[in-house]
C-alpha cells in the first residue's frame, strides 16, 4: 500500500537475465544499476540505505540538464533515484529503493506507525516549504514565510530526538536516513540561520550524521556517467559504518 499517499514506483522494463541492451551502455556481469545525483536528497537517502544494508550497485551519476537516454528509457518521469534490477524491474521512488535495500533485514516491515508519520510529514509539508525557501525565485514566493513554516516542523523532530536519541529505532535507522538529507538541505540553504535555531538535539543529530563514515561513503564525487564508461561499483567497501 502507498505510504500516507506517497506512491510507489516499481515496474518491469527489461526481460533479460544477462546484460542490458545497447542503450544502457553496460556490458558485463549484471548487478543493480542506480541512477543518482549526488546532492539530491531523494537520491541521497537511497544511497544511504543501500550502503547501510551492505548492497552493491553500479552507480551512474547523472547531469540533471542532460539526462541519459538509458535512464529515461527505464523511468520516463526523469527524476532520480532510479534503480534497475538484474531481472529488469525498475524501482523509481526513493522510499521503495530503501524498502528494497532493507527487505531481508530486521527493517523488512519498515516503515510502520510513527515512522511512517514522520516520513509523510517530511516528504509532504516539510518538503513543500523547503522547496519554496530554497528556490523562492522559481515559485515566486516569500522565502522567509516558507523558512519559518519549515522551522516550526523541526520542533517535533527535536522533541523526538530529546526523548529517544533518534527518529527511528537507532541513530542510523531507515527513518533517520530517510529524513536527514532534507534537514541537511535546509541547513545548507542558510547555515547561520539553522545554527541559531533553539534545537540542540536536532543540531547534534545532524552533525553526527554528517560526520559519520556512512555519509562519507555515499558522498563520493563520481564523474557523470556516459554510455561505455567502466562501471563504478557503489559503495566501494561494504560493511564499514
Amino acid at each position: 500500500m502507498p505510504l500516507h499517499g506517497i506512491d510507489r514506483g516499481k515496474r518491469r522494463l527489461f526481460s533479460g537475465s544477462g546484460d542490458l541492451d545497447a542503450r544502457s551502455g553496460y556490458a558485463g556481469p549484471m548487478m543493480p544499476i542506480l541512477y543518482s545525483f549526488r546532492r539530491c536528497p531523494y537520491a541521497m537517502r537511497a544511497r544511504l540505505a543501500i550502503a547501510a544494508n551492505d548492497h552493491q550497485v553500479e552507480l551512474r551519476e547523472i547531469v540533471l540538464r542532460d539526462k541519459p537516454a538509458a535512464m529515461l528509457d527505464a523511468s520516463p518521469k526523469g527524476t532520480v533515484p532510479v534503480l534497475v534490477l538484474p531481472d529488469g524491474t525498475v524501482i523509481d521512488q526513493s522510499l521503495d529503493i530503501m524498502r528494497w535495500a532493507c527487505a531481508n533485514t530486521g527493517d523488512a516491515e519498515w516503515p510502520t506507525g510513527s515512522d511512517a508519520g514522520l516520513i509523510a510529514t517530511n516528504d509532504g509539508a516539510f518538503k513543500h516549504h523547503l522547496d519554496r525557501y530554497k528556490y523562492a525565485d522559481r515559485y515566486d514566493v516569500d522565502p522567509i514565510a516558507h523558512r519559518d513554516a519549515a522551522t516550526v516542523l523541526f520542533g517535533a523532530l527535536d522533541e523526538k530526538l530529546r526523548a529517544t536519541g533518534s527518529l527511528g529505532t537507532s541513530p542510523q535507522s531507515m527513518t533517520d536516513l530517510a529524513i536527514m538529507p532534507f534537514v541537511r538541505q535546509f541547513a545548507q540553504t542558510d547555515r547561520s540561520y539553522f545554527d541559531g535555531l533553539p534545537f540542540e538535539r536536532l543540531h547534534a543529530w545532524l552533525a553526527m550524521h554528517l560526520a559519520s563514515a556512512l555519509f562519507a561513503r555515499v558522498m563520493i564525487r563520481p564523474a557523470p556517467w556516459q554510455p561505455g564508461d567502466a562501471p563504478i561499483i557503489f559503495p566501494t567497501n561494504t560493511g564499514a559504518q
